[in-house]
């Protein structure tokens, strides 16, 4: 097979949205059937891939998770490898992860392993969310794809390669996506007061859903309401009729995340009133809270402590969001932070991990599944 950094870069230069990845599931496939095919058995799903390696001597099944999509992002790390997908970019380390996990599914096939192995090419990670109606499908039709135990890894800039950080318990929030919609009555700007200003109304509402976290939210608790993009209007002349508000809302457990739901429609009730408007709210993608089972965290670790060239840490919990969170849901598992060794952060345009980290962690989650 090609070499791990070759595929990461081919890999790199087709990144596809959500239940787009059609290129992405095509070349995936391409791989696999290069490995033996003797005890491997390969199923699709949507753009999704799962893929069923039969143990020597199977007394459960272990689960193992990698994410296929990429952003709506424009690159901007001057690569000779870079996206060809104008607008769209690997810019949160996918890329890496299907590298990794073609490096296990290649080891294991020419290795049999003793337990089965199961792994979920799973699409639409960064939306519109593509674990769950995975996991329904698989609970409806396919249940001997089910795990008795599931393990994923994330790229982690901050982190030296090696890196092998994670926690038991909570270890990504609930998010939410946020969209809101309002509509009032345009009009000339000479005369506001045959209008009803939406520009005006949604610097309102912002304001207001900067009090829920400070004024609604256990200050014992910990919550984020952000928004990222701000649409009204379309001339300097003209009052706006239409305006949008783009957003995310983070918690750490599932209750705050109602009660943040049940704030901002309450005021934007309250907007409606006030500036005789309608609002539409809309939640977009929400991922359940990524909370990893204590004995799969601490396997994990204690793996990470006694293998060479790896750094174990017990890291802290992040208001980053993961779908993977919906495995975990039911099935008793763990996530972890590869390091990746970088300036530039997640979901950046110039992103660019070390590639020292495919090998390494390909051999590291392969020995920590046989270990298993």
């Amino acid at each position: 097979m090609d070499t791990l950094i070759q595929i990461r870069r081919e890999l790199h230069q087709i990144p596809e949205l959500g239940f787009q990845e059609f290129k992405t599931q095509q070349y995936l496939l391409n791989k696999i059937a290069q490995f033996p095919q003797e005890n491997i058995r390969v199923t699709t799903w949507e753009t999704g891939i799962v893929v069923k390696i039969v143990g020597s001597q199977p007394a459960k099944t272990i689960g193992w998770r990698s994410d296929i999509d990429g952003l709506p992002i424009v690159e901007e790390t001057g690569l000779p490898y870079s996206s060809t997908h104008e607008g769209n970019m690997h810019a949160c380390g996918h890329d890496c992860h299907m590298t990794i996990t073609l490096g296990l599914v290649e080891a294991l096939a020419n290795n049999q392993p003793k337990h089965n192995v199961i792994i979920y090419f799973q699409p639409a990670e960064e939306g519109p969310g593509g674990a769950e109606p995975m996991l329904n499908w698989i609970e409806a039709e396919r249940p001997d794809l089910l795990p008795d135990e599931i393990y994923a890894l994330h790229v982690a800039p901050e982190y030296p390669v090696g890196t092998v950080a994670t926690r038991p318990g909570l270890l990504f929030a609930n998010t939410s996506e946020l969209f809101i919609d309002l509509k009032g009555l345009g009009g000339h700007a000479a005369y506001p007061h045959k209008t009803r200003d939406m520009t005006v109304a949604a610097a309102n509402l912002i304001m207001q859903l900067q009090t829920i976290v400070s004024r609604n939210i256990n200050p014992m608790e910990s919550a984020v309401i952000t928004i990222g993009k701000l649409t009204s209007g379309t001339v300097q002349n003209i009052i706006a009729e239409n305006a949008r508000l783009e957003g995310t809302i983070r918690t750490l457990n599932a209750e705050a995340m109602a009660d943040v739901k049940k704030r901002v429609e309450a005021i934007c009730a309250g907007i409606e009133a006030s500036f005789e408007c309608e609002i539409h709210i809309d939640y977009g993608s929400m991922y359940y809270e990524v909370n990893n089972d204590p004995e799969c965290a601490k396997k994990l670790l204690e793996f990470a402590e006694q293998y060479e060239g790896a750094t174990s840490y017990e890291c802290p919990a992040a208001m980053t969001g993961e779908d993977f969170g919906y495995f975990l849901k039911g099935i008793p598992g763990a996530m972890f932070w590869a390091g990746a060794n970088c300036d530039y952060g997640l979901h950046h345009a110039k992103i660019n991990p070390d590639e020292e980290l495919l090998s390494f962690n390909a051999k590291f989650v392969e020995q920590f599944i046989r270990s298993l």
